[in-house]
C-alpha cells in the first residue's frame, strides 16, 4: 500500500509575528501507525524539503510517545527533511492521501490549485481522502459531480471552541468549523480537545491532535476492506 503525506511549507502565524507549521503529533502518530503496519510512505509539501514544526507542538507539555519516538528515530528525521514537491506528486502513484493538520495548512494549503486538484483527483478515481485537525480546511475549494465534496458528508475538524482556547479566533483566514458547515458539510464533534473522527464514505476527517492515531487507523481499516472488496 502506498500512501502520499501531505504537509505544510508555511512557518508564519498571519500577521502575529509568530511560527507556526505543521502540529508535530499530527504527523509522527499517523506517520508510525503507517510506517508499523508496512506502509510504503511517501511526504510531500508545497516547496518540498524540510517542512516547518509548529514550535508550540513541540512543547513538553505537548509532547507524546510518538513524538519522542520521532526524535530518535533517524529514518524519520531523514524523510521528514526530504519531503517532495507537491506538484510533482500525482494521484496514479498512491492508493490514499493524508493531510496532516497545525495552522501552516490555513495558509498554504486551502486555496493552493494543485493540492485541490490532486485531492479531486484522489476522489475521483476512487481512492480515499483524509485529513486531521485544521486539514480539513484544504477541502474548502474542492469539488465533485459540480458541488463542494463536503456538501452533504459527515465531516469533523478542528472546533471553534479549540480555535477560541489557543486565541487564533481572529487570526486564522477562516473556522473550520464554520467553513465546513456552511458548504453543506454534516458537521460533528466531540467535547473540545477529544478524538473524533468521522468517515463517510472515502472522506475521512478527525478533529484535532488527539484524533491523529484513529484517523489513520480509520484509514488502513477501509484500505483493508477496500482490497477485500
Amino acid at each position: 500500500m502506498k500512501i502520499l503525506m501531505v504537509l505544510t511549507s508555511h512557518d508564519q502565524l498571519g500577521d502575529t509575528g509568530r511560527k507556526t507549521g505543521f502540529w508535530l503529533e499530527e504527523f509522527a502518530v499517523p506517520y508510525f501507525v503507517f510506517r508499523d503496519a508496512g506502509v510504503d510512505l511517501t511526504l510531500a509539501s508545497p516547496k518540498g524539503g524540510q517542512p516547518p514544526i509548529d514550535p508550540k507542538s513541540d512543547l513538553p507539555e505537548n509532547r507524546t510517545p510518538a513524538m519522542t519516538r520521532f526524535k530518535k528515530d533517524a529514518e524519520a528525521q531523514k524523510a521528514l527533511s526530504r519531503t517532495m514537491r507537491l506538484s510533482d506528486m500525482k494521484s496514479e502513484d498512491f492508493d490514499t492521501i493524508f493531510y496532516v493538520g497545525g495552522h501552516g495548512p490555513m495558509w498554504d494549503l486551502v486555496d493552493n490549485p494543485e493540492s485541490i486538484a490532486l485531492i479531486e483527483s484522489f476522489y475521483n478515481s476512487g481512492k480515499p481522502v483524509a485529513a486531521v485537525c485544521h486539514a480539513p480546511g484544504v477541502l474548502h475549494r474542492v469539488t465533485y459531480k459540480g458541488r463542494p465534496l463536503v456538501d452533504g458528508k459527515r465531516v469533523t475538524g478542528f472546533t471553534n471552541g479549540e480555535e477560541e482556547t489557543v486565541h487564533l479566533t481572529n487570526v486564522v483566514p477562516f473556522l473550520v468549523e464554520d467553513e465546513l458547515k456552511r458548504l453543506g458539510g454534516l458537521y460533528e464533534k466531540a467535547p473540545d480537545w477529544q478524538s473524533r473522527v468521522v468517515v463517510d464514505g472515502r472522506l475521512i476527517t478527525g478533529q484535532n491532535p488527539a484524533s491523529s492515531s484513529d484517523a489513520a487507523r480509520a484509514l488502513l481499516k477501509l484500505m483493508e476492506l477496500k482490497a477485500a472488496a
